[in-house]
């Protein structure tokens, strides 16, 4: 695929108004989720809850993409109807989870790698055909004592990199997802320090490894303080924050930049969003790619019933969506 052609791809994503739902959940982390609203966790609720997911009416006017599993990117609707079909009729880009997790970086406590670079290529060229346009690698950078420290910053900016290197040979945008973890006792202007850093780390390695900028997303994570620190900051602080930290990190060039939810509150998420985009016009356009944000309250709802409940937690869907392409437009307004 040429650069133009990825290129138009970015760009679709991150289209006015729109953002990227992300349903890429590993088998235990949506595990986890089914536990806390008492569904089982089978194959065929997985699809079930995904089948809702993607067939909300009218998704398509708010959600450009939806970051899949590679379980769900071969699933079809109950009707047989393959679910990137189901996307593409619908205006959605279908998309990957690619990478295997993190895991413990040898010598380095506290510290973790995201792996998965073996064998990528292949995987890569199989999502092609499957219908995947786009891919996500997510990295995890913790903040603590001494931490986080230049090799494990290096070491996951070398793997983004190379994971994006190899996606744009296969005609896969790359979204390169650097999340600065808010857990922890640190305060705001801590967590800007790191998230600055580790974006120049990341940039560098995409230069480094010949990554096209013009077709590649950054996921980002905004620039918040720890859960445990106690500080309050408006939510003007966090934008203002957020906003000079990328203007100072990330090219001109770039598509588009979306953001993970990262463990805010639905609301918190939205209205962050909304700030950024008020503050604005920035060189890149603002959007979002949230799982939890977008989900938490329409799978407490289907939960309930997940036969008789598929509409009005598609109404859910749907308002989160609303909202949150709204947010992206620097239009929404809190419910009274």
């Amino acid at each position: 695929m040429s650069i133009e052609q990825l290129a138009e791809t970015a760009q679709a994503m991150v289209a006015a108004g729109k953002g990227i739902i992300a349903i890429d959940e590993s088998t235990a982390t949506i595990a986890k989720r089914f536990q806390g609203v008492g569904v089982e966790n089978s194959e065929e609720n997985r699809r079930a809850y995904r089948e809702m997911l993607l067939t909300t009416p009218r998704l398509g006017e708010h959600i450009s993409g939806a970051i899949l599993f590679d379980e769900t990117l071969r699933q079809s609707t109950k009707a047989g109807v393959p679910f990137t079909k189901v996307m593409m009729e619908n205006g959605i880009i279908p998309g990957i989870k690619v990478d295997k997790g993190t895991f413990p970086l040898a010598g380095f406590q506290g510290e973790v790698v995201t792996e998965g670079l073996d064998g990528l290529r292949a995987r890569l060229e199989e999502y092609y055909k499957l219908g995947a346009r786009f891919a996500k690698w997510r990295a995890v950078i913790n903040i603590g004592e001494d931490i986080p420290s230049g090799t494990c910053i290096e070491a996951n900016s070398h793997a983004l990199a190379r994971y994006a290197a190899l996606c744009q040979e296969q005609g896969l945008v790359p979204m390169v997802e650097p999340e600065v973890i808010m857990d922890g006792d640190h305060d705001i202007q801590t967590c800007y320090e790191v998230t600055e850093v580790v974006l120049r780390s990341l940039f560098d390695a995409l230069y480094n490894q010949n990554v096209m900028l013009e077709g590649t997303i950054l996921k980002a994570s905004m620039v918040v303080p720890g859960k445990t620190s106690g500080e309050r900051v408006s939510v003007e602080d966090v934008a203002e924050n957020t906003l000079m930290c990328l203007k100072t990190a990330v090219p001109a060039i770039l598509p588009g930049i979306v953001f993970l939810s990262g463990g805010q509150s639905d609301e918190d998420a939205t209205a962050h969003l909304d700030a950024m985009n008020r503050m604005g016009p920035h060189p890149w356009p603002l959007s979002f790619s949230y799982g939890r944000a977008m989900q938490s309250a329409a799978l407490k709802i289907w939960g309930q019933d997940i036969v008789a409940n598929i509409a009005k937690a598609q109404q859910m869907v749907f308002e989160r969506a609303r909202d949150n392409g709204l947010a992206a437009l620097g239009q929404w307004k809190k419910a009274a």
